[in-house]
C-alpha cells in the first residue's frame, strides 16, 4: 500500500503511517511538500479546503491513497479550539474526509491567533519552545504530553478512513 502525504512534517507523516497501519499489512509512507492555498492559519471550512487541495496536488503521482492534513481553528459556542482536518483520496479520485478531537484554547493563545500570528508560532512564545507544531503540538503541551498532536490526528485520519473499508455502503 502506497500513500503519499502532503507535507514534510514529521508528526503528520507518523500519524498517516499509524492510521493505515491498523487497516493493512503493508504500509509505505512517502512525503512531498503540497501548497494548501489557504491563509497559514486557517480558519473553519478553510481548513478541510487545505486538507483537500493538499491531497489533490498529489494525485500526479503513482500511488492508493493520496492524504492532506491540515491544522485549523474554529469557533464552537463563542469559544475558539483548534483541529485537525484530514482529506482521503484513493488511486480512482473517491474522497473522504475526517477530522480530530477540538482543544479548547485559552485566552492568551487566542489573542496571538488575532494579531494574525499561526497556532504554532504562538505554542513556541508561550512555551519557549522551537517548532512545537513538529512536535508535540498545542494538545501535547495542553495535555501534559498525554494527547500529542499525533495522537490527536490518528483517531480523525482512522475515521476518514470508513468510505474505503465500507465501499459498499459509500
Amino acid at each position: 500500500m502506497k500513500i503519499i502525504v502532503g507535507s514534510k512534517n514529521p508528526v503528520k507523516i507518523q500519524a498517516v503511517k499509524e492510521a493505515f497501519s491498523k487497516f493493512f499489512d503493508e504500509v509505505h509512507v512517502m512525503s512531498r511538500s503540497a501548497k494548501s492555498g489557504v491563509p497559514d492559519q486557517p480558519f473553519g471550512d478553510d481548513t478541510f479546503r487545505g486538507a483537500r487541495n493538499r491531497a489533490l496536488a498529489l494525485r500526479d503521482e503513482d500511488a492508493d491513497f493520496y492524504v492532506g492534513l491540515e491544522g485549523g481553528v474554529m469557533d464552537v459556542l463563542d469559544r475558539t479550539v483548534t483541529f485537525g482536518a484530514f482529506c482521503i483520496i484513493d488511486v480512482h479520485g473517491k474522497e473522504s474526509f475526517g477530522m480530530s478531537p477540538i482543544l479548547l484554547l485559552p485566552d492568551q493563545v487566542i489573542k496571538g491567533l488575532k494579531e494574525g500570528k499561526e497556532l504554532g508560532d504562538v505554542m513556541d512564545e508561550l512555551t519557549g519552545g522551537h517548532n512545537t507544531k513538529q512536535k508535540g503540538g498545542a494538545a501535547g503541551f495542553f495535555t501534559k504530553g498525554v494527547v500529542t498532536r499525533k495522537d490527536f490526528y490518528v483517531q480523525g485520519l482512522c475515521v476518514a478512513m470508513a468510505p474505503f473499508l465500507h465501499r459498499e455502503l459509500y
